[in-house]
């Protein structure tokens, strides 16, 4: 099984770098990479082949165009369950002998899902790539469930539950704080599930839901490291070429879209484990594969500006000018089909309460929507931004999560290879301009955590 599965929203998962405003197209930048070589089978499989000869090492990742936004309604919680049920073996390689193997050999294995996409990692000595390759292709299609290892791992995945979320004020607020932001799209339900419908997911479920979306024409493979695309594609014609199309799959995901936001939300979680209250806000945006021209990138260099550490607006304004707060951060979270958020996270100092907190948000926002940032301001964090992206480059494995996650998302290579440059072109006109229109208090849901102090109630006994 995967030392770990990032259930959370892929900002989490993938793309975070440095601080929140790490956004995932930041990220997806390789200007000073080789370009990657790229085909697709006559089955539809895309595959992406990024060369990195520095290390005698290779990542392989296969991605599903398809995450927690694609599950059936009352079925919340299934694509996450399908990826725990994906190493419970095929006929050809019974349970826990891929896990085994990747073990034995000294590589290291990942699974995650997300509200897009769901995928399987393996990192590996190279020559160890074809066992790996003929592994994941027979569990595309290969999968064998019996009640007897289904229902105990729908029990793991409720204990995952428990102990991430339930347990969790500040996931608790996250997921009380989307479903109140997404009011008709399916991002509004949490990609690890309702806890009462995870309780009902059984093994015909899974199976369909496998039979719908696994298949090659919705998937892409992506291959890093020490090979060339010469050797790859006769692998990948033998492993995965016999494999059919699943013609039913549409070319393209349609989902319920949001309406228009009219007003304003606001969710207060109050919690007894609280140890230290916080205020996050979240507005609804666009994703970078549906935002109009300049729009995505200029949303990444706003959140840079408004919280991309101690220089930040939003961090003078409220920890250096103010001492109203401890920390402060913005964030655009550009990786996504559909809508996405900008979020503003803010922790206070003890005793501070949250109106002046708001009061110093607001106000940073009304300068950046009336104002155009300074000059030397803009230039600083497109710096940074462009910086951070060519640093994080050098992991091979963070390579092949950038391709993968954007091409899952409806962007190409081009997409994200020329992302620098789109970033060098956002004015201060657009960064007004974005402000005055995105931020607008009517797209956003405000969360409150604080501490619960009221009293439990003992029960009387007679």
């Amino acid at each position: 099984m995967p030392s770990h599965r990032a259930i959370a929203l892929f900002v989490a998962a993938l793309v975070c770098t440095t601080s929140l405003s790490s956004s995932g197209l930041r990220a997806q930048t390789t200007v000073t990479s080789e370009r990657p070589a790229s085909f697709t089978l006559d089955n539809g499989l895309q595959v992406v082949v990024i060369p990195d000869h520095r290390t005698p090492v290779v990542t392989q990742m296969i991605w599903y165009k398809l995450g927690s936004a694609d599950e059936t309604p009352g079925k919340s919680g299934l694509a996450h369950f399908l990826e725990h049920l994906m190493f419970k073996g095929t006929a050809k390689h019974p349970a826990g002998e891929f896990s085994q193997t990747v073990r034995r050999v000294g590589g290291n294995q990942n699974a995650f899902t997300s509200v897009d996409t769901t995928g399987y990692i393996q990192r590996v000595p190279r020559e160890q790539l074809p066992a790996m390759m003929e592994f994941e292709a027979d569990r595309m299609t290969g999968l064998i469930l019996k009640d007897e290892n289904v229902l105990p791992e729908r029990d793991v995945v409720l204990e995952e539950y428990n102990m991430r979320v339930a347990n969790e004020p500040d996931e608790r607020l996250t997921e009380q704080i989307m479903a109140a932001l997404y009011l008709n799209h399916p991002y509004g339900r949490p990609v690890i599930g309702w806890h009462q419908e995870i309780e009902k997911l059984d093994r015909e479920d899974a199976l369909a839901f496998y039979k719908r979306f696994y298949a090659p024409n919705n998937a892409i493979l992506v291959i890093a490291g020490d090979v060339d695309v010469k050797d790859i594609r006769p692998l990948v014609e033998k492993n995965f070429g016999p494999i059919p199309a699943q013609h039913a799959i549409p070319e393209k995901r349609i989902r319920p879209q949001e309406p228009m936001p009219a007003a304003p939300r606001t969710v207060t979680l109050s919690d007894p484990r609280v140890e230290q209250p916080g205020l996050r806000r979240y507005y609804l945006v666009p994703a970078a594969a549906t935002a109009a021209t300049g729009e995505s990138p200029t949303l990444d260099v706003l959140a840079q500006l408004m919280g991309g550490g101690a220089n930040s607006y939003l961090y003078r304004a409220l920890v250096i000018d103010r001492g109203l707060a401890i920390s402060a951060d913005a964030g655009y979270d550009g990786t996504a089909l559909d809508p996405s958020q900008f979020s503003i996270l803010v922790t206070p100092k003890p005793g501070v309460e949250f109106a002046p907190i708001e009061e110093a948000i607001d106000k940073v926002i009304a300068d950046l929507a009336q104002n155009t940032a300074r000059a030397e301001d803009l230039e600083r964090v497109k710096t940074q931004l462009i910086a951070e992206a060519i640093y994080a480059q050098d992991n091979q494995a963070t390579l092949a999560r950038w391709y993968g996650g954007a091409l899952t998302t409806g962007l190409s290579i081009d997409d994200i290879r020329s992302w620098p440059d789109r970033i060098r072109a956002v004015t201060a006109e657009q960064v007004r301009d974005a402000a005055a229109k995105w931020l607008d208090k009517k797209r956003s849901v405000t969360g409150y955590l604080i501490k619960d102090t009221a009293p439990k109630h003992k029960e009387k006994r007679s």
